[in-house]
């Protein structure tokens, strides 16, 4: 999808407007047609647990929140606004330490009240986490 596309425009506002995605230093590495692509670099401050060097699973969460919203965003029939309803993630394993953390999320289902999202969240040696989630649609 183009840079120009207006749905990928919001996404990456959407992103960039948040502080606290801002503080997890995340960017976005492709947005359009419902589908977003984050990522998240290693960085000490998001070690969760400091003899491992592991970040914390509440970061990998803020991650694949954050890219099932702006799934929705992106998708051809996308709201003005998003939040999230419900998401559930279930975590394979720990992410490698020092590692960037790279989160897809589909937006597959969108109705008038909700739009329906699946993500993966993996690093170098493969899937950390999954989720499913539900996101409001709203103008």
């Amino acid at each position: 999808m183009s840079e120009d596309d207006p749905r990928a425009r919001a996404a990456r506002q959407f992103i960039e407007a948040l502080p606290h995605c801002r503080a997890l230093g995340m960017r976005v590495d492709r947005a359009g047609e419902g589908v977003a692509v984050l990522s998240m670099p290693w960085a000490e401050q998001l070690v969760g647990d400091p003899r491992t060097g592991v970040i914390h699973g509440g970061a990998v969460s803020a991650l694949m929140d954050t890219c099932g919203g702006a799934a929705v965003l992106c998708h051809p029939d996308a709201p003005a606004m998003t939040a999230t309803i419900d998401l559930r993630i279930d975590y394979m394993r720990a992410a490698k330490p020092r590692s960037r953390v790279t989160a897809t999320a589909t937006c597959f289902h969108v109705t008038r009240s909700a739009a329906f999202v699946r993500a993966e969240a993996s690093d170098e040696d493969g899937l950390v986490a999954v989720a499913n989630g539900a996101f409001t649609v709203g103008p």
